[in-house]
């Protein structure tokens, strides 16, 4: 189990949205790096960025701090999603030291960009699924595509991405705890990675997501409880460290 630290830029700054509303924000720092570097610090091997401003307007916005935290921390994976539509976008993320680059909105749309993005990009490609009531949500969350989520992410394993982030959108924000049995349930639809996203807010929750790991749920992404000190990094590392050493996994 990884254990992946979310970093949400809007306008420059560090901030958490409730459930994706871009109105209903909290501001945590004006310096990504600092924020990257805490994280880091506590023993993250990944980190998780998101251009919100880019998800909604459908091109980079804060490319330029995404790339400066890649080339500041370059033994830590950044895995960055949001308004990466074209494949010039994926280039230039790859080129400043991203290592995996999450699409959404446009693989839903038009699922054979993320065929062609898989080709063009073998091994850094990952799929977002961002679900509202098993539907998978595009443009920042703002639209319901109608598609079922396992379905669609079917589609994406055979077109060889390299793991999926499933959010359950009505947990993102709001610490309810992690939606492990959705999360549970796509994981057993696939043979590809699934990292979980959305509410993941105790020790409990991460202790039910390393249990899951043997139905190939492989990652978790935290955001609002490690800013609001209701997750400790370093605590919740160890609760996946021991669980690894009990099942033999180095």
């Amino acid at each position: 189990m990884l254990l992946i630290p979310a970093i949400d830029l809007k306008d420059g700054r560090c901030v958490r949205l409730r459930q994706g509303n871009m109105d209903d924000e909290t501001i945590f720092s004006d310096d990504a790096l600092a924020m990257a570097e805490r994280w880091i610090a506590a023993g993250s091997r990944r980190i998780h960025i998101v251009d919100l401003n880019g998800a909604v307007r459908g091109f980079p916005v804060n490319a330029d701090i995404i790339g400066r935290v890649a080339e500041t921390f370059p033994d830590v994976e950044i895995q960055i999603g949001g308004g990466i539509r074209d494949f010039t976008t994926i280039q230039t993320y790859l080129d400043v030291g991203v290592d995996y680059v999450i699409i959404g909105t446009q693989a839903v749309r038009t699922p054979h960009f993320a065929d062609e993005a898989c080709l063009k990009f073998p091994g850094h490609i990952i799929v977002g699924l961002d679900a509202r009531d098993g539907k998978v949500a595009i443009e920042g969350w703002s639209r319901n595509s109608g598609q079922d989520v396992v379905e669609m992410a079917q589609r994406f394993e055979q077109a060889g991405v390299e793991a999926l982030v499933f959010t359950d959108i009505g947990r993102d924000g709001m610490m309810r705890g992690v939606n492990t049995g959705a999360t549970r349930e796509l994981a057993r639809s696939v043979d590809i990675p699934v990292i979980a996203s959305g509410g993941v807010t105790t020790l409990e929750d991460v202790r039910d997501l390393c249990d899951a790991g043997r139905d190939g749920v492989w990652g978790a992404i935290i955001g609002r409880a490690l800013y609001e000190g209701k997750l400790d990094l370093r605590e919740a590392q160890k609760v996946v460290n021991g669980h690894d050493a009990s099942r033999g996994v180095s």
